[in-house]
């Protein structure tokens, strides 16, 4: 058996599991620890998927960074050009 636990022992611990919680409290103890178990696999496996699957391209809604703004006036300009110096 895994863990060095005889099936004696095994028996014995489910005897006191289930006189300590009562027969009606152990299946929903068991379906909450899967479903906890589950969300966190599938957590970690979406975090890895987003990792691995990057796109450079930028969001369909947004400019890409070579398009060009169009002529602005001289003083707007200036006030842009130091704005993006303070984002960066």
């Amino acid at each position: 058996m895994p863990f060095g636990i005889s099936m004696w022992e095994l028996l014995i611990l489910l005897l006191v599991l289930l006189l300590v919680f009562g027969a009606k409290r152990l299946p929903e103890m068991g379906r909450s620890l899967g479903k906890g178990m589950r969300e966190f696999k599938d957590s970690v496996t979406g975090v890895e998927e987003k990792m691995t699957a990057s796109d450079p391209s930028p969001p369909a809604g947004l400019p890409s960074p070579s398009a060009e703004p169009a002529s602005q006036p001289a003083g707007q300009e200036e006030t842009e050009a130091t704005e993006r110096e303070t984002v960066r």
